[in-house]
């Protein structure tokens, strides 16, 4: 199914992902330029649609590097989770043809 290295390999990235998207970010002070470009047109951010972390927070942790850090690690493991459900979902379609 998975070899042992793979999912070793998986959990550490999801796991120091924090040190690029947050803490790194933070260091060098970057922000995503669709964000530059709407607060210098000075657009306000609407909410289109319903998430259950929204900007990578978890509800009821503060919004700090620690509270982001987790949504990061949380929202990396759900986006995994799917990309392995849709793998797995299309293997079983391939082998049952």
């Amino acid at each position: 199914m998975f070899s042992r290295r793979a999912l070793i390999t998986i959990i550490v990235l999801v796991l120091i992902s924090p040190l690029f998207g947050v803490i790194g970010a933070e260091l060098v002070g970057y922000h995503e330029p669709l964000d530059v470009a709407a607060e210098v047109l000075g657009l306000e951010e609407k909410e289109l649609y319903w998430s259950p972390f929204p900007d990578y927070t978890v509800p009821g942790l503060p919004e700090d590097w620690f509270g982001l850090s987790v949504g990061y690690i949380v929202s990396g493991f759900i986006g995994v989770l799917i990309i392995l459900g849709i793998g797995f979902a299309l293997r079983y379609v391939a082998r049952r043809r």
